[in-house]
């Protein structure tokens, strides 16, 4: 998993998995993974301090790569999805839930251009203009699932979103 954060993900991790390797740039964030791992018993978990845009492991070496709301926030969009790519085996996939511009409605996509130069300083760099479906198709994913949704109980300008999986060819 690339950008754990705190770990809100880690519950949905099914038992048995070999290895589970998460990412994550930040110490504090990653002070914060290492504790929950040690609270849930999670020996088979570690932590890595990487950015998605310099993924510290060999080519082809993962199965699967989850991304939940992490590509809105990394600094270079095009060279973290072309690393999740370098990194996955062939027929590996990227499983990913991310928040998006609201191509769809124009005056909520407005809005969102407005209030990202303050929002990604509030947010952690989030941007709410990325349009990361294209980010992942241009890297050479297959997209084999996607949905849009709303994110619920969010602030409108963050709801559109779209969850899916891609594959590497």
């Amino acid at each position: 998993e690339i950008g754990g954060g705190t770990g809100v993900n880690l519950q949905y991790y099914p038992d048995g998995l070999e290895e589970v390797i998460v990412t994550e740039p930040d110490s504090g964030m990653k002070k914060q993974l290492d504790q929950k791992f040690h609270s849930l018993g999670k020996t088979e978990f570690k932590t890595v301090n990487a950015k998605a845009e310099a993924l510290p492991f060999d080519d082809a070496c993962f199965d699967t790569v989850v991304s939940t709301l992490v590509l809105c926030t990394v600094e270079i969009p095009t060279l973290s999805v072309q690393e999740i790519f370098r990194v996955l085996k062939p027929g590996g996939q990227l499983i990913f839930i991310e928040h998006v511009h609201a191509h769809d409605n124009p005056a909520r996509a407005r809005w969102q251009k407005r209030i990202e130069p303050v929002w990604k300083h509030l947010a952690g760099g989030c941007h709410l203009t990325r349009d990361t479906l294209s980010e992942i198709e241009n890297a050479g994913f297959h997209i084999c699932q996607i949905h849009r949704q709303s994110l619920r109980k969010a602030p409108s300008f963050i709801r559109p979103s779209i969850r899916g999986i891609a594959q590497k060819a």
